[in-house]
């Protein structure tokens, strides 16, 4: 057993180190100053409770990123300094976030202990490699985010922080090799346990998924199937789970090598860099591929995100959570005796209140942000949940999870075709339009605005809330623009209460609601220090089955334009194009 002595290191507090709701994001050049890190790993211990450190078990893992091996160096000298018992690491220092989420919730030490708390080590979809991102984040024992009371504290201590405790002299622990090592240190034994990482988290997924009628669905020469992890953390679950339980080729994996850099890539599982797979599918620009798989999806750098596409078909966020929410209960076990509710991001299309409408289901409509979900999952009220920036899950843990939602929809799949498999298969395309037939369709996109100047940003947002006190003058320059579409019938700045633990949240977004289903959004992003993020959400609904076949872009033409030209868009930013639409 090594023996290992702890160190007060003083220190003085570093700007800006105010963790948001995915945790603390910088690039890695300023990660790898000194104690940048250190500071925030000490400031975050001493926000929690001492129970929560002295004598617990914590998770220190990530999705790979550079920089990452030598963080969990850090993080675990420190934890040992200021009394925790033992620390659990994936094997390589690899676990998927949500995986992390599933191992505080599931996993059983063999002396019985169980984490209460985890680092995790991502920056989620941004790229990785020496001059990209790196980021940190702290989760709770329910497996979820922390909590803005305790992100504020580890923020408040960063401020003041003069010193922080590490065991310099504690050697650095393999993280290659599964096994357990012992040291003991001047509080007692101190021990690190490296562990498979994708283990338990399998053990999980097939608690939750019918595995055989997956099996027999991968099995069938009709069914053709293709996953790309963009050199993310999924990769260390793709041949376990595709290949090894399901059956499927392992050519069907793409870029299934986790990465420090993502291959070069942006490890984001959109249209835009989901090159390689969105070819593959027959949505490429150039080169058609002559017979695209039949389904295929991608998930993120630290796999909570994943894009779901059929045979040259994209499904949107939106419309994807609203699918599984109302195909679950006939194709996912795990929701067998119903589901308990629904929720969505307020950004997110009203896909998903249809759904809940139509199968009189609860539904809430939360701040972007998972913790909110968090809140009802754990007081029992929502069991599906989704946004449209590529985030599914359900409360079998309080992360999103990209590999859920690609076995959700392999799921659905599957109880479609499960006496068809001699005959036509029922593909992607067919039940999404099946589902527009029967919920109406949600023409969708998002248009965002990068680095605006933040005065001007402001500026416009404090335009269209004045704009809101007289609706029938909203009206009245609306049908100046297009006379084809609707009157806006409420206009608000969204606030949220929490029906678990009665917070508010206010000025989450400027929300006008049209007569006919429709909505526009604008959101504030970032207001930093290289501006702004104007985030503008853009939904036309159809609920006649003649027009729900149509190109989105002309669908949504009509009401793009009024966007622009309500919010004064150029005027206000000088900007004649949005940076990215999704």
């Amino acid at each position: 057993m090594v023996l290992f002595n702890v160190s007060r290191v003083e220190t003085t507090p570093f700007d800006g180190q105010k963790p948001g709701t995915s945790g603390l994001r910088k690039k890695v050049k300023v990660f790898v100053q000194p104690h940048y890190l250190h500071n925030f790993v000490q400031s975050t211990f001493n926000a929690l409770t001492v129970e929560k450190v002295r004598g617990a078990t914590l998770v220190v893992s990530g999705d790979g990123r550079y920089f990452s091996k030598e963080a969990i160096q850090i993080i675990t000298k420190m934890s040992a300094a200021n009394g925790v018992r033992r620390v659990w690491i994936g094997q390589n220092g690899l676990l998927s976030t949500p995986a992390v989420s599933a191992v505080i919730r599931e996993r059983v030490g063999a002396d019985g202990s169980r984490a209460t708390g985890a680092f995790i080590l991502t920056a989620s979809h941004n790229p990785g490699g020496p001059h990209e991102d790196f980021g940190i984040k702290y989760n709770m024992e329910n497996g979820g985010p922390a909590p803005e009371g305790i992100t504020d504290k580890i923020y408040e201590n960063t401020t003041t922080i003069n010193e922080y405790l590490i065991a310099s002299d504690l050697p650095d622990v393999d993280i290659t090799t599964t096994g357990v090592t012992s040291f003991t240190g001047p509080e007692g034994p101190f021990d690190v346990e490296v562990f498979d990482s994708a283990s338990d988290y399998i053990k999980l997924m097939k608690s939750i998924f019918d595995f055989e009628s997956i099996r027999k669905l991968l099995s069938s020469p009709k069914f053709t199937f293709c996953y790309d992890a963009l050199h993310g953390v999924g990769g260390a679950y793709a041949k376990s789970i595709f290949v090894d339980e399901l059956g499927a080729q392992e050519s069907s994996l793409l870029n299934c090598t986790p990465k420090e850099d993502f291959g070069g890539g942006h490890p984001d599982p959109n249209l835009t860099y989901a090159k390689e797979l969105v070819a593959r599918m027959g949505l490429g620009k150039s080169e058609p591929q002559d017979d695209p798989p039949e389904f295929g999806a991608a998930s993120d750098g630290d796999a909570d995100r994943n894009m779901i596409l059929g045979k040259r078909f994209f499904v949107t966020p939106s419309d994807s959570v609203a699918i599984i929410a109302a195909n679950a209960v006939e194709a996912i076990p795990y929701f067998s005796a119903g589901l308990k509710g629904v929720a969505r991001s307020m950004p997110t299309s009203a896909a998903l209140d249809v759904v809940a409408k139509h199968l009189n289901l609860k539904f809430f409509e939360v701040p972007t942000g998972w913790k909110f979900f968090g809140n009802l999952m754990d007081a029992g009220l929502c069991s599906v949940c989704g946004e449209e920036s590529f985030g599914t899950g359900s409360d079998h843990i309080r992360e999103k999870d990209g590999i859920w939602a690609v076995l959700a929809w392999l799921s659905i799949l599957a109880y479609k075709n499960k006496d068809k498999l001699e005959d036509k298969l029922v593909t992607v395309e067919d039940i999404v339009r099946q589902h527009w037939a029967t919920y109406g369709r949600h023409y969708y996109t998002r248009y965002d605005y990068e680095n605006v100047d933040a005065g001007a940003a402001k500026e416009l947002m404090a335009y269209l809330v004045k704009l809101q006190s007289s609706l029938s003058e909203v009206n009245q320059i609306i049908k100046g623009i297009r006379s084809d579409v609707s009157n806006v019938v409420h206009g608000d700045e969204f606030e949220y209460n929490d029906p678990v633990d009665g917070s508010i949240s206010s000025h989450q977004g400027i929300r006008y609601l049209f007569e006919d289903g429709s909505r526009l959004i604008f959101r504030l992003s970032g207001t930093g220090s290289e501006g702004a993020t104007i985030r503008l959400y853009i939904e036309q609904y159809e609920k006649d089955p003649s027009k729900i076949g149509r190109l989105s872009n002309e669908a949504l033409a009509p009401l793009v334009e009024v966007a622009l030209k309500l919010s004064k868009m150029e005027e206000f930013t000088g900007r004649s194009a949005p940076t990215v639409i999704t």
